[in-house]
């Protein structure tokens, strides 16, 4: 069988064992399965693909061992009787509807088209046929792997059957290792910088196989193979952000309520320091003030800044609180590899997901601490299993951590922020990880007036601009007041400071720089 005489004699050590774990799978649910009860789910991905011509070997060997002395290979190939089903899609690109068609004639798929979603889909195939158990190319790091084995049941509310996943643990780089290797078809698409595949609407080629060495090659791209860094196969999925959830910074602060006025909605940020030293007021944290004013560069407001305590529990109520009412939400300290380092497993807490060894993180731990490490060197690789995405950059040793809308930084001073903000804004250039928006502006105003002189005066100004923030401060007790005005309009925020000094007598305010 060509898929396995091609693996044998590769010298890729890696991907045999990959090869070897997937046929194990999937020969072990031909012996616990009959043919009629097993379906293969087919999209024409790169996965999918991968998982058709383990298939296409697992069967063969399968059949081999029962009937052949020895298990002999070399007699003519076997074939493929395995149910697949294809969800067909009106959004899906041409090229992969004609790369899956064209599959299933060259290979002669018992192919199942079904037109409706997956889950109305699977319910009628259920019904029809007696089929117990999908074949499905998921990987870890896929949306839909979150808490899944290599044999594992449907979801709750989903119709029975058990999901079996021969390559839930192989990463991008073996994906191609077997594809080239095998030198089996793949979706043409891959060919033009596609490294991952959606739909028509929110599927591009990845920006970072764009050949951009010379005007002649504008808009061409490398093939996804050449893609250096797997962890990026995502970045040619466009990032739908949410509607802002927050936008209330004039409501909340001016102290009108939602509905009084017309909203100017931004996006907003949860921040959260994790550190019992912060609370014990050993440290002073300086990097949740600088991290407000870097949001706020970029057009993003903090709707809170908070410590917790060095405690998994603790970690998991503020992030579970917070994710779900924010656009984004940053958290720094707790990570590393001591006892009161529990970030990660508090946001895998939150999310409901278990810690799970990442091994290409843990690939640049190893460059990065060498021997250094006393005791288990895979603790520190442990992540949030399904959910996490690596962000790499060239002047990072070791890529910051997203979990779904959780950013965790690694920062220990503010010139450690300052690189990993620069970065995270860099990234947001070729794979929209932060929306960039028109940035807040400000102006400062000192007067000595009392606080009861100007309250009213204040309070009616707010009415009057409730798209400004205006907000008032000491620096000291007996230190003058400073009323401070916020937006992203300066010409509104000139005139909001103009209409609080002509309520006042001239020079009962002055600018600060």
């Amino acid at each position: 069988m060509e898929i396995d005489r091609a693996i044998r004699e590769s010298d890729d050590r890696r991907l045999k064992t990959k090869y070897n774990n997937a046929i194990y799978v999937i020969q072990r649910a031909l012996a616990l399965y009959s043919i009629e009860e097993v379906a293969f789910s087919f999209n024409g991905g790169k996965d999918s693909t991968v998982l058709l011509h383990l298939l296409r070997a697992g069967y063969y060997l399968h059949n081999a061992e029962k009937s052949l002395p020895n298990g002999d290979l070399d007699r003519d190939e076997i074939s493929f009787p395995i149910q697949t089903i294809y969800f067909e899609c009106p959004s899906a690109f041409p090229e992969i509807n004609s790369f899956t068609y064209d599959t299933a004639a060259k290979y002669g798929l018992q192919m199942e088209i079904i037109r409706l979603d997956f889950k109305a889909g699977l319910e009628a195939l259920l019904k029809a046929k007696p089929i117990r158990a999908i074949f499905l190319g998921v990987r870890i790091g896929d949306p839909t792997a979150v808490g899944q084995e290599q044999f594992s049941p449907s979801s709750p509310g989903w119709p029975a059957f058990m999901r079996v996943n021969p390559i839930l643990d192989w990463s991008y780089r073996d994906v191609w290792a077997f594809l080239l290797t095998c030198k089996v078809p793949y979706c043409s698409l891959y060919d033009q910088g596609y490294t991952s595949i959606g739909s028509i609407h929110d599927t591009i080629p990845n920006a970072l196989l764009c050949i951009n060495d010379s005007a002649k090659s504008e808009g061409k791209y490398r093939p996804a193979y050449l893609l250096a860094d797997g962890r990026l196969e995502r970045a040619g999925r466009a990032k739908k952000f949410p509607s802002p959830i927050s936008g209330k910074l004039s409501c909340s602060s001016n102290g009108l309520k939602s509905g009084e006025i017309g909203q100017i909605r931004t996006l907003t940020a949860s921040i959260i320091a994790v550190g019992d030293e912060i609370l014990f007021g050993t440290v002073e944290d300086k990097l949740g003030s600088s991290l407000c004013r870097k949001l706020q560069s970029i057009g993003w407001t903090a709707s809170d800044l908070m410590v917790t305590r060095n405690d998994i529990d603790s970690v998991a109520d503020e992030v579970e609180r917070r994710r779900s009412t924010n656009d984004m939400l940053f958290i720094y300290g707790g990570v590393g590899p001591l006892h009161s380092d529990v970030t990660m497993a508090g946001i895998a807490k939150a999310f409901g997901v278990r810690m799970a060894p990442d091994e290409e993180f843990e690939e640049y731990l190893r460059h990065l601490i060498g021997e250094k490490c006393t005791g288990d060197r895979n603790e520190m690789a442990l992540l949030p299993e399904g959910i996490t995405e690596l962000l790499h950059h060239e002047q990072l040793p070791v890529p910051l951590i997203k979990c779904r809308n959780v950013i965790v930084l690694t920062a220990a001073n503010v010139a450690e922020l300052d690189t990993q903000w620069d970065c995270l804004l860099g990234l947001s250039r070729s794979n929209g990880l932060l929306a960039v928006m028109e940035p807040f502006v400000s102006k400062r105003l000192s007067t000595k007036l009392s606080d009861v002189e100007i309250a009213q005066p204040l309070s009616k100004l707010c009415l009057e601009f409730p798209d400004v923030y205006i907000g008032g401060y000491r620096i000291s007790r007996n230190g003058p007041l400073i009323i401070s005005f916020e937006g992203k309009d300066q010409t509104r925020i000139e005139a909001a400071a103009a209409g609080l000094c002509k309520k006042f007598h001239p020079g009962s305010f002055s600018a600060i720089d």
